[in-house]
């Protein structure tokens, strides 16, 4: 048997929102292994300088090769936009990041090419979302908007609270009154709100969910490196946080499709 092939995939985030993408490689690829890594310690990433967001990616990065992981997805998206790049080129591994295959989606699916980015502060300064869209479709005009007040709502468990419709209204009352008629949700904690940006939207925006799409395109890679897992084995999932073990677990097992009994905590400086 190719150990590659049962080699699991590492996916890390800032935090627990990084979830998402990973419930959604557990639904599109239900054979595959994965270790997931969330920095609890030093979220948020979306206010941080690009030199940390770095410098953090590249420590997770090292522990993961620990795992043997087969390739890596950076379901954070303000890590996508700001190290990607960066890591791709120093690490001999695949990695793949949130913002190409939400932004494919976004051009596929908008008819008159005014598309909308939620996000963190980081993301959408860092204008990462623009250029890729607008690098697939040059007509393309896109309207970001910070919103971050949406990670701690998520993280509290205010997802469906009515105080969340309340900032929903304050932060994209503009945009539903622009002409986009398409929105991504560029961070990875907000489809946890989709139902509820949907609602305030209604049904003239198609909204995205980079998850989904991340989860097909790495699916894609394994399959082209012929690494994908076939060998009928039962999957594990391992989790290891940077801190606050109990209070990810929580989470993890309010969004998950399973129960997670164990999260490791280790000590992300030593990488």
């Amino acid at each position: 048997m190719d150990k590659r092939k049962t080699a699991p995939v590492g996916v890390f985030d800032s935090g627990v929102g990084g979830l998402t993408v990973a419930r959604e490689i557990m639904r599109q690829l239900p054979d595959e292994n994965i270790v997931y890594f969330g920095d609890t310690a030093r979220v948020p990433y979306g206010s941080k300088s690009k030199e940390n967001i770095i410098r953090f990616s590249r420590q997770i990065i090292r522990f993961l090769e620990t795992k043997n992981v087969k390739a890596i997805v950076i379901a954070c998206n303000t890590a996508s936009a700001l190290a990607l790049d960066v890591v791709k080129q120093e690490f001999n591994i695949p990695i793949i990041g949130v913002i190409v295959p939400g932004a494919r989606a976004a051009v596929r699916e908008t008819r008159n090419k005014k598309i909308g980015v939620v996000g963190t502060e980081g993301t959408i300064h860092s204008e990462m979302y623009t250029k890729v869209i607008q690098g697939m479709e040059p007509g393309a005009s896109v309207i970001g908007k910070p919103c971050p007040l949406f990670v701690p709502l998520v993280e509290e468990g205010f997802a469906k609270h009515h105080i969340t419709d309340e900032v929903i209204e304050i932060y994209l009352e503009e945009m539903k009154h622009s002409d986009v008629d398409t929105m991504i949700l560029g961070c990875t904690h907000y489809p946890l709100l989709r139902s509820k940006i949907m609602a305030y939207f209604g049904e003239k925006v198609h909204i995205v969910n980079p998850a989904y799409e991340t989860a097909l395109d790495l699916k894609r890679v394994l399959e082209e490196q012929g690494t994908a897992n076939d060998s009928g084995n039962l999957n594990k999932y391992e989790f290891y946080v940077s801190d606050a073990a109990e209070k990810f677990k929580q989470f993890a097992n309010s969004i998950l499709p399973y129960n997670v009994e164990t999260i490791t905590q280790i000590n992300i400086e030593e990488y």
